[in-house]
């Protein structure tokens, strides 16, 4: 690492923190690359049973599109509190591979529940053919605390295999 790397190691806190906003994060940005340049929505997400998040997407959104051309995105997770300089709030940039849960596969029904458990309001639109669940398999994370609290995580750090 260079001598002026701002980022700390990962230690538990980092851990912890990120876990958290991941855990507390009812919405989210998602950016990927649709027709060759960065596209950032926002969107719904949960912190799936196994701490993985998990949005839906439908098929008339361009992000959707975009992350089944490239499956890699990134997510940013944290929301500024209600007083002081919002860069002050901790923040977590994933990222990730978008994961389209199929249908048909063993994990949908669960995953369904769950999601829906977390944003009850998704119940309108959940079952239409062109929504699908998405898996946002963190393969790395940049996680800013404040000022002067920056860490560098892993697949790992983030509890992911």
């Amino acid at each position: 690492m260079p001598a002026n790397d701002p980022f700390l190691p990962a230690d538990e806190t980092a851990r912890t923190l990120a876990r958290d906003l991941i855990r507390d994060a009812r919405f989210a940005a998602l950016g990927g690359l649709a027709q060759g340049a960065p596209f950032v929505t926002r969107i719904a997400l949960v912190r799936g049973p196994d701490g993985v998040p998990l949005t839906l997407v439908s098929d008339l959104a361009p992000h959707t599109a975009a992350l089944r051309a490239d499956p890699r995105c990134s997510v940013l997770v944290g929301e500024p509190g209600e007083k002081g300089d919002p860069l002050t709030h901790p923040r977590l940039t994933l990222q990730a591979r978008a994961a389209f849960v199929a249908r048909d596969g063993a994990e949908y029904a669960a995953l369904r529940d769950h999601y829906l458990a977390q944003q009850p309001k998704a119940q309108l639109y959940i079952d239409f053919a062109d929504f699908h669940l998405v898996r946002l398999m963190p393969e790395a994370g940049h996680l800013n605390g404040g000022f002067g609290r920056a860490w560098r995580l892993t697949a790992a750090d983030l509890g992911q295999p």
